[in-house]
């Protein structure tokens, strides 16, 4: 997640008017305005216990019943343990960035905010890109889904989504810690980077992720239309508006959550212009929370998910060795 852009672009003379709660000494304080700081603080780490129990869940459940040891739910497992680690640590890492003077001096920490932020955020953005490429080979080429999408490639799109994330994240602090001492020609080559990235990190995966889900939607149709006319015509139905809300809500979430934050990001790089402190950590958080939301969106469709998550939280692969037991 490209957050040196956005830290770049705060308008300095706002930061003034902010109150000590964020790290800035003024000549007062208000009551109200500790009060609204707590709730800041539980607020925004509640997200972050979310982030962290949700996707525990699902690594716990993969992990642990063998019937959820697929090569899509690979995929999602290395989702979760990239949402995991948002979680653990980038969540905390933004909210001390929130509540500080981060934005007025740049220094180890928050180059380490910047880097894990990018990476991770990254990561998990091109998992789903990976996870909507299994589901077209799954509805759209049944036949050979098995052979198409092993274990081999599944291994090798984990590993690629790693690697380029990372690569990006490195990429992103290298530039912003010699940005300072820059030309202008040198300055022409941190924002060319700066573009790329954001190609990479967002764009590419959602067009690749609108494509896949609209050809998905397209041959579900089909399918419907060649049996509609049978006696399973209304349970047909009944799937085909399952399967669009499914599909709806996925790239729904996707691009509520970083649309506005890339959308502003953009425009940071190309115009350079300020925005002010407050609409900048809104589109941070409300990125962040598509890490919350992916364990309720990518598991709790699955009915086989939500009996693992049961049995996980009532106790009951303590009590007994449950790792062989038909999930629903």
């Amino acid at each position: 997640m490209h957050l040196n852009r956005l830290e770049m672009s705060v308008n300095r003379s706002s930061i003034t008017n902010i109150n000590s709660c964020f790290g800035i000494d003024i000549s007062y304080t208000l009551t109200s305005m500790h009060a609204l700081c707590m709730l800041l603080y539980i607020f925004l780490g509640s997200l972050s216990i979310v982030t962290v129990c949700g996707n525990l869940l699902v690594i716990i459940s993969i992990v642990y019943f063998k019937q959820l040891h697929t090569p899509t739910n690979s995929l999602i497992l290395s989702l979760a343990v990239v949402d995991l680690l948002v979680g653990i640590l980038v969540c905390p890492l933004t909210i001390k960035f929130s509540t500080t003077a981060c934005l007025y001096h740049y220094d180890m920490f928050c180059k380490i905010r910047t880097t894990f932020g990018t990476s991770l955020c990254t990561c998990s953005i091109l998992h789903l890109c990976c996870i909507s490429i299994d589901r077209y080979y799954a509805v759209c080429q049944p036949l050979t889904y098995r052979f198409t999408m092993n274990n081999r490639v599944i291994v090798i799109m984990t590993l690629m989504s790693w690697a380029v994330s990372a690569f990006i994240g490195v990429s992103m602090i290298t530039s912003r810690s010699q940005q300072n001492n820059c030309g202008t020609i040198c300055l022409n080559r941190v924002k060319l980077l700066s573009i790329v990235s954001l190609i990479f990190a967002f764009y590419l995966p959602m067009i690749i992720m609108l494509s896949v889900y609209l050809k998905i939607f397209q041959v579900a149709q089909r399918q419907v239309f060649r049996i509609q006319s049978t006696k399973l015509g209304n349970n047909v139905s009944k799937m085909e508006r399952k399967a669009t809300k499914t599909l709806t809500i996925v790239m729904g979430v996707f691009l509520m959550c970083w649309l506005p934050y890339f959308i502003c990001t953009t425009l940071l790089i190309l115009i350079n212009v300020s925005l002010p402190y407050a609409v900048l950590e809104l589109l941070t958080w409300l990125a962040l929370c598509n890490s919350v939301l992916n364990p309720f969106i990518y598991a709790f469709f699955y009915s086989w998910f939500r009996t693992s998550f049961k049995l996980i939280i009532s106790g009951r692969i303590i009590q007994c060795d449950c790792t062989n037991l038909k999930l629903l």
